[in-house]
């Protein structure tokens, strides 16, 4: 039985489901879910470290910096929250090792957060010199200095959607049509504007998962180790999101109904809900910035050029490449970074 009959049996025997749980079982279901088999990486969609070289190195690169401004403790992990093929960490390291030399390497305890098996394989292969433990989840990372790196992570937690019915608010949810297909609808019963919900919007969404996220962070500094975590996502800075609910197989837009576990079901990240949830946590914020000004500033420009030098014969392409990441008309204006620490840290570098 395949993931979408699962579905519909389940809205067949206990009613329609939100959007959220929707989300919940079509990318992370430990049998049919997306990332359970992730078949997709770098065909229905490419992200940065895929894109460019210079994305993780220079990420490498500022988490030798944090540590140093940490006091370069005897004992730190480095994390990656939903690390894919290992592709960002492999040239994150690759860096650091350079920078920070045998100290770095000595103290770092390399934690990848990965639930997926199948991913955690691939992982295993292109990090095992650097002895990857793994965490399902960030709560199992050990209670020691932690730098946080997570590329596209938050834009998959999955989001419950409120739309407006005249007066009313209703939730978003996936039944099934008259023909027993799955659908959109709306809940029956009504309820309160939804939390960012402006007065002019028709539909809002929220990540539930921001608030875990946060409280987790909290909870780890409020231990008294240091921690910076760096998310690097899109979306808006300023507003909720609306219906930005999306789609992608081998590269093209599809329905978020048309082959749950089969697609990447992606929304925007509600930037200023996640600076506000850390705020108020007691947590340091620094950002959101655009991803290409923070690319600029960690010296992508420096490090195009070294390859590029380095590579003529591939120079334009290399070029073409890095440029992606940080052209305001592509990833770079798009994609935002933003910084979550523990109080008492220096302003982390990049922004």
């Amino acid at each position: 039985m395949t993931l979408k009959e699962r579905l519909i049996r389940l809205i067949e025997t206990g009613g329609p489901i939100p959007v959220s749980t929707y989300m919940q079982l079509a990318l992370h279901d430990r049998q049919d879910g997306y990332y359970a088999t992730r078949p997709g990486l770098g065909r229905d969609f490419i992200t940065a470290p895929e894109t460019s070289q210079v994305f993780g190195e220079l990420l490498g690169l500022w988490a030798v910096h944090e540590w140093q401004a940490m006091g370069s403790p005897d004992a730190f992990c480095l994390v990656e929250i939903g690390p894919g093929r290992g592709v960002l960490m492999q040239d994150a390291l690759r860096m650091a090792f350079v920078a920070g030399g045998k100290p770095f390497a000595d103290a770092m305890q390399l934690v990848l957060v990965e639930a997926s098996p199948a991913l955690r394989d691939v992982q295993v292969e292109r990090l095992a010199i650097y002895e990857p433990q793994f965490a399902e989840q960030a709560s199992e990372v050990p209670d020691l200095p932690t730098i946080i790196l997570a590329n596209e992570y938050l834009d998959c937690l999955p989001a419950r959607q409120f739309r407006r019915d005249g007066e009313e608010w209703h939730e978003c949810v996936v039944g099934l049509d008259t023909d027993g297909a799955l659908a959109f609808g709306l809940a029956a019963d009504g309820r309160a504007a939804p939390e960012g919900a402006a007065k002019s919007a028709a539909c809002v969404e929220v990540q539930t998962g921001l608030d875990i996220l946060v409280a987790e962070l909290a909870t780890r500094a409020a231990k008294g180790a240091p921690v910076h975590a760096l998310f690097v996502d899109y979306g808006p800075v300023d507003a909720a999101p609306g219906d930005s609910l999306r789609a992608f197989k081998d590269g093209v837009q599809v329905s978020p109904l048309h082959a749950p576990g089969e697609t990447d079901l992606t929304v925007d990240v509600d930037f200023g809900r996640l600076k506000r949830l850390a705020e108020s946590a007691g947590l340091d914020v620094t950002g959101p910035v655009p991803q290409g000004m923070f690319l600029l500033g960690l010296g992508a420009q420096a490090r195009l050029n070294q390859l590029v030098k380095a590579n003529e014969d591939d120079g334009d392409v290399i070029f073409s490449a890095a440029q992606r990441l940080i052209d305001p008309k592509d990833m770079g204006e798009r994609f935002k970074a933003i910084c979550i620490s523990s109080k008492g840290l220096p302003k982390p570098a990049g922004f």
